[in-house]
């Protein structure tokens, strides 16, 4: 079964073709890309002749573009520019086309165009890579010289796009500095190239930083340099260390500077922070999947026989008798009789006063009430504690769970996240994420559930773990995990059991472990303005906690436990007092019931 996508940080490069000019240089060192191409032809036609004169040039570079139009991977254009000095209209196409790259062969391109590299340096329109020398196949070695700066980012998308396997991260310091011989100057690059097993890291203390690179690049078939920070102010330099390897190196070059917009207050040291994008853009495309993609249940089910696992589904419930009953049966139905993916269900109460244990006994499944579980424990509501005792009940070596309260469930709810379990055992964690419409009284809103989502929880990922920003809906109900990752993790009680436990399975196993899958459309029964401001408030909490965690600090005290909520009735408006406390379970693994129904 394969992937859904493969990592590609540049997913498409334009490359200029002038008429009996540059070209193929930087057309051969894109095609090295797993990219979309897009060429475009341009003539350029002397100041004392008239631009009518270029229309044979421009009949006979289209003709040379249709050839190389027939790679898959190529697109021409048809509009071919002519003009007296082209690039102002390139560059207008290029804020058109907005690529992730434009290649341009270093020196020519610039004669042919008529511009400096201060022209098209200093404000370009998207990110540039200008090579120097012939790539005409896969590079096995790439080395990426970096410092942290605010082009190091690109840098490394590009040798990462060019070759996963043999990319060198190459960190230069000066002698005299005093943090020179550690990884601090890396800010947020550190954090990037520890999760990437692909690059190899070496660190480098010298006076000059150029010789340093020419002589790592003995062993290189490419260098990757990133820009300056410095505004360009030579019409032909790059600056004294980029001109001598672009002079002196026997590989190929390419050096990179990045179209953002970047503040005035912008240090060389501080850009590394924004490489964390790397991380995650790495991460969104080998890690999200589609649930179409494991709709082939003989295959999960072959896979999971093959692996000697089996696989639980567990359903936390609160007054769910609208829905529990299809929920069950069409799991029962098509995952267990149709196809035996699942070894078990079970149904975790939260103590519900309507029918919906009764409805659950009446489908033939376990029932647990969770207040009734770990007696010698003080029990607590929540969803949170449902699915933390869930394990204690459950034997399988994957653990599922869904909501009850889907309206339209499908079985691609729960094989959806099963399958990239199976497939990749690295893989520890799988969230899901969908579409949520909002029902407006008799209509549906399309798109207008998960406000939570994006009003609280993934700012503060962002903000906080931005490893995280990439999981499309942190809190969404349906997720599945191994067991041997999820009896580690800290579970808690209420609404911040979702957030929680994907911080803790990054913290404990890394980006890579966690996985998400496109399951499509779900509609459920939204909650009102109040209900919600609740979860926002312990969501908030349960990231706070884990930050104290982290700096080994308290953050929080015991009132802000308690959410003052504003009321209002026939005499005016009044404050009421309500206690929404995240509390945490330890461990699973350290529950000395759980070792002992384990061992049994």
């Amino acid at each position: 079964m394969q992937r859904h996508s493969e990592f590609t940080p540049i997913h498409t490069i334009l490359v200029p073709f002038i008429h009996n000019g540059p070209g193929l240089h930087a057309l051969d060192a894109a095609r090295q890309f797993d990219a979309e191409i897009t060429l475009v032809g341009v003539v350029v036609v002397p100041d004392e002749t008239s631009l009518s004169q270029g229309a044979a040039s421009a009949r006979e570079l289209r003709k040379t573009l249709r050839i190389y139009g027939r790679d898959k991977r190529i697109v021409s254009k048809s509009q071919i520019i002519v003009s007296h000095e082209p690039w102002e209209e390139f560059s207008k196409l290029l804020l058109d086309e907005n690529p992730d790259l434009l290649f341009l062969e270093f020196d020519s391109h610039l004669k042919a165009f008529r511009v400096t590299l201060n022209d098209v340096l200093t404000r370009p329109p998207c990110d540039v890579a200008l090579v120097r020398g012939k790539i005409t196949s896969k590079p096995k070695q790439v080395l990426v010289p970096v410092r942290g700066g605010p082009h190091a980012e690109l840098a490394l998308r590009a040798g990462l796009g060019l070759s996963q396997k043999g990319v060198t991260a190459l960190h230069i310091r000066r002698t005299g500095d005093p943090k020179a011989g550690t990884d601090a100057p890396f800010k947020g690059l550190e954090q990037v190239l520890a999760q990437l097993p692909e690059v190899q890291k070496q660190f480098e203390v010298t006076e000059d930083a150029a010789q340093v690179i020419l002589d790592k690049s003995k062993k290189a078939d490419v260098i990757i340099l990133g820009t300056t920070i410095q505004p360009i102010t030579s019409s032909t330099s790059l600056g004294p260390v980029a001109d001598r390897v672009l002079r002196e190196a026997n590989c190929a070059v390419i050096a990179v500077k990045s179209g953002r917009p970047l503040p005035q207050s912008f240090h060389d040291e501080s850009a590394g922070v924004e490489a964390i994008s790397i991380l995650v853009d790495k991460w969104f495309a080998e890690n999200t999947f589609h649930a179409d993609e494991f709709n082939q249940l003989r295959d999960l089910v072959e896979l999971k026989q093959q692996q000697g696992l089996s696989i639980s589904l567990a359903l936390p419930a609160l007054n769910e008798e609208e829905t529990v009953g299809k929920v069950i049966r069409t799991m029962k139905k098509e995952l267990m009789q149709r196809a035996p993916l699942l070894d078990e269900i079970v149904l975790l109460d939260s103590d519900s006063t309507d029918r919906t244990r009764e409805i659950a006994k009446k489908e033939g499944i376990p029932v647990y009430i969770h207040q009734h579980l770990l007696k010698d424990m003080e029990p607590r509501s929540g969803k949170g504690e449902a699915l933390w005792k869930s394990l204690l009940v459950t034997k399988g070596d994957l653990i599922v769970w869904i909501d009850t309260d889907i309206v339209n469930i499908h079985p691609r709810f729960v094989y959806g996240i099963i399958g990239p379990l199976l497939i990749n055992p690295q893989v520890q964690l799988v969230k899901g994420f969908y579409r949520r419409p909002l029902r407006v009284g008799q209509k549906m809103q399309a798109g207008g559930g998960g406000r939570v989502t994006e009003l609280t929880a993934r700012p503060l990922l962002n903000l906080f773990y931005p490893a995280l920003s990439g999981v499309v809906q942190p809190l969404s109900g349906e997720y599945a995990g191994r067991r041997g990752a999820l009896e580690q993790a800290t579970f808690y009680s209420g609404y911040g059991v979702e957030t929680g436990l994907l911080i803790d399975i990054y913290e404990k196993f890394g980006l890579q472990s966690i996985a998400q899958v496109d399951l499509l459309e779900r509609i459920h029964h939204n909650q009102h303005l109040e209900a919600l401001g609740k979860m926002s408030f312990a969501i908030i909490q349960t990231v706070m906690r884990k930050l104290e965690k982290r700096f080994g600090r308290a953050m929080l005290d015991d009132v802000n436990r308690s959410m003052k909520l504003i009321r209002h009735d026939n005499k005016g408006y009044f404050l009421d007092v309500e206690q929404i406390a995240e509390y945490e379970r330890q461990p699973m693994i350290e529950v000395q019931e759980y070792l002992e129904r384990k061992k049994g």
